[in-house]
């Protein structure tokens, strides 16, 4: 059981250090029933707090959610020896001071009665409404006697799916959390790893999504002591050792209060210490640290304008170090967070770090959706939040979130969905990217084409052959990167498939999932080629004619080279070769200037009259079915005869042709390589260039 309840009269378990303030909430909470006037001493300083950002919440409804949450919990201990209802308290209390509202708190006061008392779903919703019972049921783990092994996952699985419908679920299970890993020392080490590690991989991810920066910097610190004690001994040490290294902040932020002052800006400046693990990835960028970069200014302001003001001074009268500057005001990353970065140095050459934002968005930044009170609330009378689908603009359903519950539905199996899930919010950060009709996509970072056909076209994404990038042709493992233009290219022939490599590029679980069901039900056809199934052709019709090339010198053979394949009216060049004979290169071609270096001498070559010439071709396309005989078609429509052909195997869905091919008139060459660029698929037709023989 996630309570970490116990039996009271296994005394030996009730051992540890607890903390001193659930000690007094421990005592309050057994001291009984308290005057109808007023609330219970145990939850006095969570009605302070909530009061404190909700000055006229009713706090009646936390007067019933804690009694029954005690009397529920009554006589239950955890394995720290507190009683069991100083954990609700604890949780509610981190939430009453992120400024939740109180039916967030109402749900959190009785988040483990349905899990470890005798209380029901049905008792909680009668007493309470639905909207409490939906958030208790969000977060009540699912059995290990039903489930077995597959009991966390499938409880994330069911968790994610309740938060789609109502974020609040997770801010109940990041706050119950962050208190279980504050108390995890009564547990045994294997398992205080084997929580850090989950809330590493998975609860941390799910908090900077979320925009709650207070809890995921605390439960960073957390995990960091478990999973890297000797790292998070030497940071600690390191930190001791400095214990006076904020008086340099202090310096340069009474210089920053000075020069806003002057400038009749009405800001509140603070200085910020970085905790644990921020301080360990600083030692480790920068080396021997100073004392400014043991913590940032904090920078708040009253409007968005006035940030930018703040700005400019701190340009004007520091030294700006340009490359820290970053605007998340004009551009929010993607979990609401907004702030101007940037960083000054100080006339000693200490650079401070500042961060500038408004009081609301400093509330946001820390406690992300949590901040936004009931984003559920019934929508205007006017509709003016309401989506073009009908359904209400909620900004605490980004993309991200989105996609999980998208693509969750496809991993029915637990490990599928444990590894997906995990590696999901492995990614770092989202982008945004742009469809030709106006259409947006949201994606995480690194995402590629592939990722993008999937998340548009589902699985339909299964005939894609490649995508335009930006209005260029790109490769499908081409990656995306904020504000592109994709388009992705779908084969009309509905039953062409992925190939394996796809796996390679594919970044988002919809894509990876998908790719592999298609895959695991089509053994065959993943093998083979994306381009025409038939196999590589070489066929050769006949041999090369007479070059009309000619050399002043009577009677000297002369050969077109075959690493350029010069025809009329190229600019070339000759090299006399044994036999007598002279080869025929393009001026440009690299085989010149290697002739020239070894002191070989040019002979002048001159184009006579118009004559049949023969010319290698390499198109470089996108495969599907028909390809080849498409191409073929073209160039028998140009005129041109097909002296040999070959098709490569597929190489990330990409496929090159090569082709000798005899024009009956040179001047048609250009004619004819426009009409196989035009062929669906074909993004590049070129004229050959092989390595040149030995000569």
């Amino acid at each position: 059981m996630s309570a970490e309840a116990t039996n009271p009269s296994a005394t030996g378990r009730r051992r540890g250090r607890p903390r001193i303030d659930l000690r007094r909430l421990g005592r309050a909470a057994l001291l009984g029933p308290t005057a109808r006037d007023r609330l219970p001493d145990a939850i006095g300083h969570v009605a302070d707090a909530h009061r404190a950002h909700h000055p006229d919440a009713d706090l009646a409804v936390l007067r019933r959610a804690y009694e029954l949450a005690e009397s529920s919990h009554r006589g239950q201990f955890r394995k720290s020896g507190e009683p069991y209802i100083t954990h609700p308290l604890a949780v509610t209390l981190i939430l009453a001071e992120l400024g939740a509202e109180t039916t967030t708190l109402t749900a959190s006061l009785l988040h483990d009665t349905v899990e470890d008392t005798e209380l029901t779903l049905d008792q909680v919703r009668e007493e309470f409404g639905e909207e409490v019972a939906y958030l208790v049921d969000g977060v009540t783990k699912l059995e290990k006697v039903d489930y077995g092994a597959a009991a966390e996952p499938e409880t994330f699985r069911k968790m994610l799916v309740a938060t789609g419908n109502d974020v609040r679920v997770m801010s109940i299970k990041l706050a119950d959390r962050l208190h279980n890993m504050r108390t995890l020392g009564v547990m045994r080490p294997e398992k205080q790893a084997r929580i850090a590690k989950v809330t590493r991989d998975v609860l941390i991810p799910l908090a900077e999504r979320l925009g709650v920066q207070a809890l995921k910097t605390e439960l960073e610190d957390l995990v960091f002591a478990i999973l890297h004690p000797a790292e998070y001994e030497r940071t600690r040490a390191l930190i001791a050792r400095n214990a006076d290294a904020g008086d340099a902040l202090v310096t340069v932020a009474d210089g920053v209060r000075t020069v806003l002052r002057d400038a009749g800006i009405t800001a509140e400046v603070l200085v910020r210490p970085r905790h644990f693990v921020s301080v360990h990835r600083v030692s480790l960028k920068r080396g021997e640290l100073r004392g400014t970069d043991f913590g940032r200014l904090l920078v708040l302001v009253g409007e968005d304008a006035d940030c930018y003001a703040v700005l400019g001074e701190l340009h004007t009268c520091f030294t700006p170090v340009i490359s820290e500057f970053k605007d998340f005001i004009a551009a929010p990353k993607f979990n609401l967070y907004q702030s101007l970065h940037t960083a000054v140095a100080a006339p000693d050459g200490a650079v401070a770090e500042v961060l500038i934002r408004t009081h609301q968005m400093h509330k946001v930044a820390e406690a992300g959706v949590v901040a936004l009170g009931n984003p559920y609330a019934a929508a205007p009378p006017d509709g003016s939040e309401t989506a073009d689908d009908g359904e209400r603009a909620d900004p605490t359903r980004p993309g991200w979130l989105s996609r999980l519950l998208d693509w969750q539905q496809s991993a029915p199996d637990p490990d599928t969905f444990w590894t997906s899930l995990r590696a999901d919010l492995a990614q770092d950060g989202e982008i945004t990217v742009f469809l030709p009709d106006g259409g947006t996509l949201a994606l995480p970072g690194g995402a590629t084409c592939v990722d993008a056909a999937y998340e548009q076209h589902g699985t339909a994404a299964h005939a894609c052959v490649g995508a335009r990038v930006n209005g260029r042709l790109a490769t499908l493992g081409t990656v995306l990167h904020d504000g592109d233009t994709v388009q992705p290219l779908l084969a009309e022939d509905a039953g062409s498939g992925p190939s394996p490599d796809w796996l390679e590029h594919a970044r988002t679980p919809t894509a990876r999932i998908a790719i592999s069901h298609w895959l695991a039900s089509h053994p065959h056809d993943a093998d083979a080629p994306a381009a025409d199934p038939r196999p590589p052709a070489a066929v050769v019709t006949g041999r090369q004619p007479t070059a009309n090339a000619v050399v002043d010198a009577p009677h000297t053979g002369v050969r077109l080279a075959g690493c350029c394949t010069p025809v009329p009216p190229d600019d070339v060049t000759g090299f006399a070769v044994r036999g007598g004979a002279v080869t025929v290169h393009r001026a440009e071609c690299p085989a010149v200037r290697r002739m020239e270096n070894l002191g070989r001498r040019p002979v002048t070559v001159r184009w006579s009259g118009a004559a049949p010439c023969r010319v290698t071709l390499v198109a470089e396309s996108f495969g599907r079915p028909r390809l080849l005989a498409d191409l073929t078609e073209a160039i028998a429509t140009a005129g041109a005869a097909i002296v040999s052909a070959t098709v490569e195997p597929p190489s990330e869905q990409r496929v090159r042709h090569t082709y000798t091919l005899q024009l009956p008139d040179a001047t048609g060459l250009p004619a004819l390589m426009r009409a196989m660029r035009d062929v669906p698929g074909v993004y590049d037709v070129s004229r050959a260039q092989h390595p040149p023989s030995a000569q």
